[in-house]
Parts: C-alpha cells; structure tokens; sequence
C-alpha cells in the first residue's frame, strides 16, 4: 500500500482515484451486447454465456430437481447460519415500513401517501470465485417484506453449468419466484428487455463488476431503474491510537478479497499506528487462500497520515466510501459529520464482515463515490410512492382562484379553464 503523509487538498482527487476503468473503455461491448440480444433473445444470452462463462448450455433455468439436491447439499450448520441472518435482516427491514401520511392542506383540501410494491423486479447476484449468496439475503427479504410479485434471479454459472448450492438454498428459502444461470451483460440486458426466457423487470438490484454497473446504467435509457450504481468494493476505515492495528488490517483485507479491482483506504493521525496496520498487513495476507486477489487491491490502495481531525473529516466526505469504519476516541465528531459514506461501523468490534452477513443492515451499496447521492438498498427501495388527493366542493373554492391566478400567470389557459368551469357551476348553486 502506498503511504501518503499530510497531503493537500489539492492533491486529494488523486490520491483518492479509484483503479477503475473510464465508462467509455466499457461501453461499447454493453451496446453491441444489448443490441444482440434485444434482436435474438435467448439465441444471443446463451452465446454470451459461452463466451463470457466458458459453459454452454441448453436451458438457464433452474429445475426443481436442481434446486432440490443442492439444497441437500448445504451443510445444516451453515443452514443454520443463513437462517439467523436472514432474521435479523427481516427485523432492521421490517422496521422501515412506514404508513400512510395524511394532511388536510386547506379545509376541504385532503392530501395523503401510499407505498405500493414495484411489481417485478430482477436480481443480480455476483458469482464467480466467490458465489454471494449474502446477496440475496440482502435484496429478496426486503422485496418480500415490500410485497413485490415477481423476484427474477440471475447469476452467472459456474464451468459445469451450476450455481453454488449455497445461491439455490438462500433464494428458495427467501422466496425468489425464478431462478436463471445467466451473468454479466448478457443477464442485465435480458432482464432490461425480456426474453423467452428471461421475464423483463421494472427494476434490477444487485452488485456486480464495472461491466455489469455499466449495463445496468444502460438499462435505465430502456425505461428500467436500477437501485445505484453498485460496482467494485470499496472501504475506508478512520483509526487512531485507540484502535487495534491487528483488527483494522483485518477489516482492510476482508474488503480487498472481494476483487483486484477492490480498494481499501485507512486514514490515521498516527504515524505509529500506520506502521503497525502496514505491517500486519503483510503478515495477514500470507495466510489468505485469496492472497493474489487481495495483493491486486492492496496495490491500488493508500494508508493516510492527517493529524487533523477536521481535514481527516473532509477528505472522507470527498471520497464518500461504500464502507467506513470509525475507530477512534472522538467518534462521535465522524458520526455526526459524515456526510458521504453507504453504511457506518463504529468501535473495535464492529467489523465490516457483520454488516456483510449478519448484523442485519444492508450490505447492497453505493461504490465509487455514488454514496454522495445514492442510498443503500432499503426497503423503499423496492417501492414507489404514490400521492392521492380529493378536494370537496368547500375546497375548491377555497383554493380555485389560486390556480387560476397562477394557470393564467403561465399561459396554460385550460388549466384555468378547468377550475373556473367548476366554479361557475359551485357559484351558482351558492349565490
């Protein structure tokens, strides 16, 4: 990892460069993949799947057969595991439900908000070297809890055609409603435009890596939404003296497993604390049977020194992380002044790894800066909110002449017409 003391905010845009490819490298391909299979459907997915997952096969979707021996095959205790998780992830998602909001704006004038559930929806789950059936923890239980209809699964097969028994267990148990071997561009442009196979979604969730945030964002031109742009994984950790070097050089390498392309950034005012984390680092990753993964994204990543808390502060709001960690005696000063992170983990003993699995927040969040503007999946994300309103006649006429002032005002002369011809009518009935 590359150390950098005390730089200036002018130098903070490069030194926090993520080891991502430009939009435009990648692109292209999402196009000509998009435009092949919008023409030929499934003819051009099972091509793509060939190229890209090195299988060929004749049918992507999951059997019942299938699901149910890899279901057998999932060991009890990690059974076990998956259920707890999914637990505590339905009681925090549960939690956000919010009812009805009603407001008499002006007497006669009755305003209020519902939640409706996003019909059918499409889920990307990475797979890969390392299968996330996490993942579906995270994006199926609150799509149950929100009342969503239709739950598409896809997910990149493996070379004998599978997916990772521990995918199949996670999503039956949770509820998906259909489940299909197909990765990368080739999925999200089948759930954007359909298939005769691949149903066509409202909106799709997931992670993946920078082509398959690229083709999610070329999704939405088709009039498909996306949860955000969710790429390579990212997390920032903030330690001082009080922290545990041995455990924030841990919390570092669990982010930088994920993928080459991952980075992992610790800021500290300790000289001596940096060294410590630097060298357990390197120590650490002599253990990890991912280690060549993990050396990639330690190669892209920075340790920090700032001495000041307030630059500290602002340069993590610069970069908005996907995760921060907060180790630090004055915790509260980044609790209160982070402005741009995905999700917050706080102490000694609040590893990223919780929030990941467990601990019941979401794990699906916003990379590369995005946390400047995007939310973390939560349950309104798989919901839109619509607004109603019903106006009696005593209503109207207490607010006609203010939309007729303004109606005129704009030019929009049947906009006033609309009220006024109603207002004749009340006028009359009321001399």
């Amino acid at each position: 990892m590359k150390t950098i003391v005390n730089p200036n905010s002018e130098g903070w845009e490069e030194i926090l460069k993520r080891p991502t490819q430009k939009v435009e490298d990648i692109e292209k391909t999402v196009i000509e993949i998009f435009e092949d299979i919008k023409r030929h459907g499934d003819t051009a997915v099972l091509k793509y799947t060939s190229i890209f997952d090195g299988v060929t096969l004749s049918d992507y979707v999951v059997s019942q057969q299938e699901l149910e021996e890899a279901i057998s095959r999932v060991p009890q205790n990690l059974k076990d595991a998956i259920e707890i998780a999914k637990n505590n992830i339905e009681r925090f998602h549960a939690a956000q439900k919010t009812g009805k909001v009603e407001v008499e704006t002006t007497k006669g004038i009755t305003c209020w908000q519902e939640k409706r559930p996003i019909e059918k929806i499409g889920l990307y789950i990475p797979g890969g070297s390392a299968p996330l059936f996490s993942t579906v923890l995270m994006l199926v239980v609150p799509a149950k809890i929100a009342g969503c209809q239709e739950i598409v699964l896809c997910s990149p097969p493996n070379k004998e055609g599978k997916l990772a028994d521990e995918i199949l267990f996670t999503a039956q148990l949770c509820g998906v409603t259909k489940i299909i071997k197909v990765g990368g561009i080739q999925a999200i442009a089948g759930l954007t435009f359909g298939t005769e196979t691949i149903p066509q979604v409202y909106k799709i969730f997931g992670p993946g890596n920078q082509f398959v945030t690229v083709a999610k964002q070329l999704a939405t031109k088709f009039n498909v939404a996306i949860d955000m742009p969710a790429g390579p994984s990212e997390l920032l950790v903030y330690a001082d003296e009080s922290a545990k070097a041995s455990y924030v050089a841990s919390d570092l390498l669990s982010q930088a497993e994920h993928g080459g392309d991952s980075q992992v950034i610790l800021v500290t005012p300790s000289l001596k604390l940096l060294k410590e984390v630097e060298q357990e680092i390197e120590n650490q990753l002599e253990e990890l049977p991912r280690k060549s993964i993990a050396q990639a994204a330690i190669n892209n990543s920075r340790l920090v020194l700032l001495e000041s808390n307030e630059q500290a502060l602002d340069l993590i709001n610069e970069y908005g992380p996907e995760h921060f960690i907060i180790c630090s005696e004055n915790a509260d000063y980044f609790i209160n002044g982070i402005r741009n992170a995905g999700s917050v983990f706080i102490g000694n003993y609040t590893p990223e790894s919780a929030g990941d699995y467990a601990s019941g927040t979401n794990h699906t969040l916003p990379t590369n800066g995005f946390s400047k503007s995007y939310s973390g999946v939560n349950l309104d994300s798989f919901t839109k909110s619509i607004t109603f309103q019903k106006i009696t006649e005593t209503g109207l006429l207490n607010i006609g002449e203010t939309i007729e002032l303004m109606a005129e005002a704009e030019g929009l002369s049947a906009h006033k017409n609309a009220v006024s011809i109603r207002l004749k009518d009340l006028k009359k009935e009321k001399p």
